[in-house]
């Protein structure tokens, strides 16, 4: 009888332990990188206030937010309330997005660019700076001058408080091109400085040809990735959507051994934001696993 009951426990045990690794996440390790939310997709009538938008991503397991200071959906908070609301729940502030302007007869940068890396001394985080022009057309060499001398500017800015600024590569502007980018950081010649691959963008741009060959160029500078569900031309849904490879431009990062963080682009999608994240980080911890599975075998 004694025996019996000291074989039901151990059962009991056995299933108990096994449960709390389900449960812990212990047994289904994924990919290191932090995953984020651009909040570009963190917005709708149901998730207007900052807090409402941070507490949402802590249900939900995202590491924090990627904040845009120019967000037209944001309405009546800053970043000094993001931060606050970040802190209460644990999360993290992750890139801050502004722009800056090649143009001699416009301001070199975003309003509240100066209060903002003010704001984020000390942190672990970076300014996203994308990089636009009236007079240069985009991927024109002609701007380089004028774009080192305003970076430099930034990133000196950016050093006293501890932080790094990352250049975007986006669709239409002077900055438009992954190698645009590289080409600026190369010039600028600052520690701080880095690039994004921005999945949507560089596909809209590139074509997915040239992804592993780019991957390893940019790689000694990349400090962030944006990624979300594509088609093979460029778009943006959730991660879950889309016949663009993800896993395969995520393998080949891990492949690389990039383990910065990753964002989740989401202009544009519409509908309910709470479905969309959820469905977006099911879809990453699918992915995050699978790779990280494959890595053992």
């Amino acid at each position: 009888m004694r025996r019996q009951v000291r074989v039901v426990g151990a059962v009991f045990l056995l299933v108990g332990c096994l449960f709390f690794y389900s449960c812990t996440g212990v047994a289904k390790k994924g990919l290191p990188n932090e995953f984020f939310a651009m909040d570009t997709g963190t917005i709708d009538l149901k998730h207007r206030t900052a807090r409402e938008q941070v507490e949402m991503l802590k249900e939900l397991g995202y590491a924090g937010i990627g904040y845009w200071e120019g967000n037209p959906k944001r309405r009546d908070y800053g970043l000094a309330e993001m931060l606050d609301e970040l802190d209460r729940c644990g999360l993290k502030a992750f890139p801050v997005y502004f722009g800056a302007c090649l143009d001699g007869d416009k301001p070199k940068y975003e309003a509240g660019l100066k209060e903002a890396i003010e704001l984020l001394n000390g942190r672990d985080t970076a300014i996203w700076l994308h990089i636009w022009s009236e007079k240069y057309k985009s991927s024109s060499p002609e701007g380089d001058e004028r774009a080192v001398e305003i970076v430099r500017e930034i990133a000196d800015m950016a050093e006293v408080a501890g932080l790094r600024v990352i250049l975007y590569p986006h669709v239409n502007e002077w900055v438009e091109r992954t190698d645009d980018a590289l080409r600026v950081v190369k010039k600028v010649g600052r520690a701080n400085i880095g690039l994004s691959l921005n999945l949507y963008h560089w596909l809209r741009i590139d074509g997915e040809e040239n992804m592993e060959e780019l991957m390893e160029r940019v790689m000694p500078y990349l400090f962030t990735v944006t990624i979300n569900g594509s088609s093979r031309e460029g778009s943006i849904e959730t991660l879950d959507k889309g016949d663009f490879d993800v896993y395969k431009f995520l393998r080949k990062l891990d492949e690389l051994g990039y383990s910065g963080p990753i964002g989740l682009q989401g202009w544009g999608i519409g509908g309910d934001v709470h479905e969309n994240l959820a469905r977006s980080m099911k879809a990453w911890r699918r992915l995050s696993r699978r790779i990280a599975a494959e890595k053992k075998r």
